[in-house]
């Protein structure tokens, strides 16, 4: 059929074939021609990607604020067990006893996820320099 095709803009139906209307266009006018439309490719690729570095940009904002959310609850909840546990354990070791017993708890449980993290540090450095 006689369907244009891509660029079909520069081409016009003669005798049922289509023929391109620069046949006769020099080779300065098509690289003219080339540069203008590389311009125009350049200038809407630019646009897309500043279209979507900003989709990115407030998407990550709402996910920050959805993660600062979640880790104050998730730390008011660490508190609420800190405090309950010495509320259980103070009939058996005293108020300060309890207290003492769940601060040094928390912070061994602290230190060994300090630990965790320091060899995991140590091993992504090993990894970067291999």
């Amino acid at each position: 059929m006689n369907e244009p095709i891509v660029g079909g803009e520069d081409r016009v139906l003669a005798d049922d074939t289509w023929v391109n209307r620069v046949e006769n266009e020099s080779i300065g006018e098509a690289f003219s021609r080339l540069v203008g439309s590389g311009k125009e490719y350049a200038h809407a690729e630019l646009n897309k990607q500043k279209l979507r570095a900003g989709i990115v940009a407030a998407s990550a904002t709402y996910i920050a604020i959805l993660l600062v959310g979640a880790l104050v609850i998730a730390l008011a909840a660490v508190g609420a067990l800190l405090v309950g546990l010495i509320i259980t354990l103070s009939p058996a070791l005293t108020p300060g006893g309890a207290t003492a017993a769940v601060v040094v708890a928390a912070l061994v449980i602290a230190g060994l996820l300090a630990l965790l993290a320091k060899s995991r540090i140590t091993q992504m450095t090993r990894d970067i320099k291999a």
